[in-house]
């Protein structure tokens, strides 16, 4: 029996000058990094058990996001296989003080649910 829809996975990141490239805005790297832990966060609760990354998919970056901003990252499982899950990653820049939110990041992540060897394991078999 599948289970019920999982709600999203929503974590907030300030951005600070160690993260920021020479431009003073969010390193594409740091930028990716958050979204793999943001995919790994939803994917491990979806799981019941440990995930791994087997592959980013396409990955838009819509506008920089500066220091001092908040990005608020927003993960959601959108396909479940028999040990592997794509998730997608949204993420929503939001200045401190005035200003609106605004679409900066969006991409898709694969991870498979894998036993205590690191081998996969399904989806439906606890740990």
């Amino acid at each position: 029996m599948p289970l019920p829809p999982a709600p999203p996975t929503v974590l907030v990141e300030m951005i600070f000058p160690d993260q920021a490239n020479h431009y003073g805005t969010l390193f594409g790297g740091h930028a990716l990094a958050l979204m793999a832990r943001a995919a790994f966060v939803a994917a491990c609760r979806r799981a019941a058990g440990p995930v791994v990354m087997a592959r980013s998919e396409r990955v838009d970056f819509a506008t920089p996001i500066r220091v001092g901003e908040m990005l608020e990252l927003r993960a959601e499982i959108l396909r479940e296989g028999r040990s592997s899950l794509t998730v997608a990653v949204r993420g929503i820049a939001q200045p401190i003080g005035p200003g609106a939110p605004r679409p900066a990041l969006d991409g898709q992540f694969v991870m498979v649910a894998v036993d205590a060897d690191g081998r996969p394991r399904p989806l439906s078999s606890a740990i």
